[in-house]
């Protein structure tokens, strides 16, 4: 029974392995391992709470489960921007906690094998992005794909679990 339950364990990682849901925030293409991904939603009512890093939105009302949504574009320290019917919630779960990704739009879950995939280059602009955990090659394009647990700081992951 336990080689079942093993195999089925390892099918599932081999499934995930490599797949990557990509999305825009402006032109740029992000991509995380859908082994984060939970669900997709489109943008909802957003409770807002006081105090908060100003890319933490606030929280909305998942089926009864309240979620933490930060918006990524802020995050990033780009232009905020208006939300509209493209926008979308990336459900992601983060060391166990689940988190909205607030994105500009979800394009497609690709591929992207080992091999099309580089460290991001090393750049001496004095801040090092740590969100950027390495750079898919698709065709002629790049995705930057992100680590997903640099996007929360320590400190908002102590306030998420301590508040919900």
């Amino acid at each position: 029974m336990a080689d079942v339950v093993e195999s089925t364990v390892e099918l599932e990682e081999d499934t995930q392995k490599d797949r990557y849901l990509t999305f825009s925030l402006g032109k740029e293409s992000y991509g995380i391992e859908i082994k984060y991904v939970i669900e997709i939603i489109g943008i909802q009512s957003i409770t807002e709470i006081p105090e908060l890093p100003e890319y933490v939105r606030g929280i909305i009302n998942l089926r009864g489960k309240i979620i933490p949504v930060i918006d990524v574009r802020v995050r990033f320290k780009k232009e905020p921007r208006e939300y509209n019917d493209r926008t979308c919630v990336i459900v992601v779960d983060i060391l166990n906690i689940s988190i909205g990704l607030i994105v500009d739009s979800v394009s497609e879950v690709l591929t992207i094998p080992e091999q099309d995939i580089v460290d991001p280059p090393q750049m001496n602009t004095g801040n090092n992005n740590h969100y950027i955990k390495n750079i898919g090659k698709v065709g002629n394009e790049v995705k930057l794909l992100l680590d997903c647990e640099e996007l929360l700081s320590e400190k908002d992951m102590e306030n998420f679990s301590e508040e919900l």
